[in-house]
């Protein structure tokens, strides 16, 4: 859900936004520069450095395609 704020600029600013991102784009970009310092953005970092690990990726791809065997062998 989007909520509307009235934001003042100065006249100079808006106009470098006008001309960098566009009428109908700066509030996007406003959202985009602001977001990291308002949100909680660690777990996506941690989630990232998970990801670059590469030993840890090919150990739970390793358990999940055993994991996928041994569910496909389950007999119910």
């Amino acid at each position: 859900m989007h909520k509307r704020m009235t934001i003042t600029l100065d006249e100079a600013v808006y106009e470098g936004l006008y001309r960098r991102v566009g009428k109908r784009r700066i509030s996007k970009f406003i959202e985009e520069l602001v977001r990291p310092h308002v949100m909680d953005t660690s777990l996506d970092e941690h989630y990232q450095a998970m990801a670059a690990d590469k030993a840890r990726e090919a150990e739970a791809s390793a358990w999940c395609n055993a994991l996928a065997r041994d569910m496909a062998n389950d007999t119910r």
